[in-house]
């Protein structure tokens, strides 16, 4: 079973990378399911971060400056679109996709039951993982698959090595 984590500072290329992956792996036949997060910004600056499913397109937000919802910092978590997209998009990759794609897991994610329970069912099933996690809860997720931490200076590197794993695993199913 292949689980990946990368981990990194901010802007390093993390959900860029797994975008890669993920359209790589899309072109051989392979399916990732699951969501991805970004930033939002306004003039430069960070107002908070959407939230995506892979298999669907549904957007929602995920956090945004000033919004009611649990905190972390300065934005307010929006617990319902985290759950109906990102949870949601969660179980159905578990049953209908190759690959669980999560970015990202953090303190924003862990604000939702919900999320953690899913968290749970994709650790505990077999399929494999590629997962974005907060370079805070790293030591949190030790043992549980391999990490990477990203930079700019190997994020290709490590994007490759990524890319050949997945693509070696899903040739020998």
């Amino acid at each position: 079973m292949v689980r990946i984590f990368i981990s990194g500072n901010p802007g390093v290329g993390k959900t860029t990378l797994v975008l890669k992956v993920v359209e790589a792996l899309k072109e051989r036949g392979i399916s990732a399911g699951g969501f991805i997060t970004q930033e939002v910004r306004e003039r430069g600056r960070r107002v908070g971060f959407k939230i995506r499913a892979l298999d669907t397109g549904e957007e929602g937000i995920l956090a945004w400056e000033g919004a009611p919802g649990p905190k972390i910092g300065k934005y307010g978590v929006n617990i319902a679109d985290l759950n109906e997209i990102g949870v949601r998009a969660m179980y159905r990759a578990l049953k209908e996709a190759d690959l669980v794609v999560i970015d990202e897991i953090g303190a924003m994610e862990f604000k939702s039951k919900a999320f953690s329970r899913a968290l749970e069912e994709v650790l505990k099933s077999k399929k494999p993982l590629l997962a974005v996690l907060h370079r805070r809860w790293v030591k949190r997720f030790e043992g549980y698959g391999e990490l990477y931490f990203l930079s700019i200076g190997n994020r290709e590197q490590i994007g490759e090595e990524v890319m050949k794993r997945f693509t070696l695993l899903f040739e020998h199913r």
